[in-house]
């Protein structure tokens, strides 16, 4: 796509960031979100802010969301604020990780306004964010993912498009269950580690160089070592996340008990107050601080 009118609606962990590498594109820039502060950086380098999620989609080519919760996504596109109140020929892409079924039902009302409609959720939390090295899963129509691809490849690196609307959710599910039990592999084997006395460093850069080398071992688990929780992404995010893939697994028949005990150790720490916490805190469940 040509340089456009593209608005962004979260300036979140990796919202800013996102947004950011459009600015530098060149494309003009419109944001919205909830703490008008958490703009001012993309403010001061020349983006437009706007009142409202409808107000930034009355004015724009491209709408793009990188928000919280389902309810989050449901809030800013439905009703007379909304998203799609947009014009006819726009797009709208929600890259929230939120619901297939969410995702199918704005994909339904955005078609019946003439507004192609997009789910492409992301992978990579902050560093991918700022590095515009995300994964991004699409769901919606073929053309539209076309159209929008220039776009992607501003913030993402490897981008796919995986059917009708919904799949991209549902590749992101996949990426998340995938995540939750890599995550407990790795802080057992820090834990494990350190039991024994060895140099929990030195392990983890040994045997990430092999078959147990994994994104969460490599860029999540120095963070272990180091007590830095920042979050890359929340733990109550992936709470979320979490709760999205067993409920669908559920209505597929499909059991997943890596997943569930995975979301039952965050939600034993999100109950200790660790939920604005980053997902590598979950080695504090191993190891009682």
């Amino acid at each position: 796509m040509a340089l456009a009118k593209i608005g962004f609606i979260g300036m979140g962990v990796m919202g800013s960031s996102m947004a950011g590498h459009l600015l530098t594109a060149g494309h003009e820039l419109i944001v919205y979100n909830r703490t008008r502060e958490k703009a001012t950086p993309l403010l001061e380098r020349g983006a437009h802010w706007a009142d409202s999620p409808a107000a930034l989609a009355a004015g724009v080519d491209v709408v793009l969301s990188m928000v919280g919760y389902p309810r989050d996504v449901e809030e800013i596109y439905f009703g007379e604020q909304g998203i799609l109140q947009m014009k006819k020929g726009g797009y709208v892409v929600d890259m929230t990780t939120s619901s297939p079924k969410l995702a199918q039902r704005i994909f339904t009302a955005a078609l019946k306004k003439g507004i192609a409609a997009l789910d492409a959720p992301v992978s990579g939390g902050d560093v991918g964010a700022r590095n515009a090295s995300l994964a991004i899963m699409a769901g919606g129509e073929r053309k539209a993912f076309d159209v929008m691809l220039p776009i992607f490849s501003l913030m993402g690196k490897n981008i796919r498009y995986f059917g009708t609307a919904g799949s991209g959710q549902h590749t992101k599910m996949a990426n998340q269950i995938a995540i939750a039990s890599n995550m407990m592999g790795v802080c057992e084997a820090v834990a494990y580690a350190k039991k024994c006395g060895l140099d929990a460093s030195a392990v983890l850069e040994t045997i990430a160089t092999g078959a147990a080398g994994s994104w969460s071992m490599t860029n999540l688990a120095p963070r272990m070592l180091k007590g830095d929780d920042a979050p890359g992404f929340f733990i109550k995010h992936f709470i979320k996340d979490m709760r999205i893939a067993i409920e669908s697994a559920e209505e597929m028949h499909l059991d997943l008990p890596g997943l569930r005990l995975a979301k039952r150790l965050y939600d034993e720490l999100a109950a200790r107050g660790f939920d604005d916490r980053g997902t590598q805190a979950l080695i504090h469940w191993y190891i009682r601080k």
